[in-house]
């Protein structure tokens, strides 16, 4: 053995005990994160809330109501994600009015799920316009990124982005959740747009691949 190979033993065998731990923890640590980070989304379930319904019909331009647009839209959704083999728990199938609490506690039943609400947007400015997907939680931005994302490739319109937002639905539910505002139906021209059965199948079918391209 060289003397220099020799002297990097002796520094070694000095200085292991100290850094040693560091060494070795470091790296698992590492794996923990990513371990962590690849369950973030590894979900089974979905679990859809049409937004509004019953007794609270949501916005209301143009003749047309918020909760009979998100209650179709969330059963296209149901449809196109149960083709792709995700289990599907919907919190309304019918025009029935539920608490928020509600909504966020059928989410809370469902482990390795994660929680989508549907609704569509309204502004005193009439020329609002776009789609927006609105997240609390680290794993929930994630989420929206995806959706939004996927969104913006099936529809025409201004992509809004995504948006932090201490919603009571979102500040409730356990598990990783978003809200989806597919558009604004204060915008007349948007208005008669999301009234159309094929652009909600359109904006269905991204929120399904966003959701898909998250696992």
């Amino acid at each position: 053995m060289s003397s220099t190979l020799r002297g990097f033993n002796s520094v070694w065998s000095a200085t292991k005990d100290s850094v040693g731990q560091a060494l070795h923890i470091t790296p698992l640590v590492c794996l923990a994160c990513l371990f962590l980070s690849s369950l973030a989304h590894a979900f089974t379930t979905v679990v859809i809330d049409p937004g509004h319904g019953g007794k609270d019909p949501g916005a209301y331009w143009y003749g047309v109501k918020e909760k009979n647009l998100c209650l179709d839209t969330a059963k296209r959704l149901e449809t196109a994600l149960k083709k792709a083999g995700l289990r599907v728990i919907m919190t309304r199938r019918t025009d029935t009015f539920l608490e928020l609490s509600t909504r966020a506690r059928i989410a809370n039943r469902y482990r390795s799920a994660i929680f989508v609400s549907i609704h569509y947007d309204a502004a005193r400015n009439r020329l609002a316009s776009g789609f927006t997907t609105h997240y609390m939680s680290t794993s929930g931005r994630s989420l929206a990124l995806k959706i939004q994302a996927a969104i913006d490739k099936r529809i025409p319109g201004l992509n809004r982005g995504v948006d932090k937002q201490n919603l009571k639905v979102l500040r409730e539910t356990k598990g990783t959740a978003v809200l989806v505002e597919c558009g604004f139906i204060s915008n007349r021209k948007e208005s008669q747009r999301c009234s159309d059965p094929d652009h909600r199948q359109a904006i269905a079918e991204g929120i399904a691949r966003g959701i898909l391209a998250a696992r």
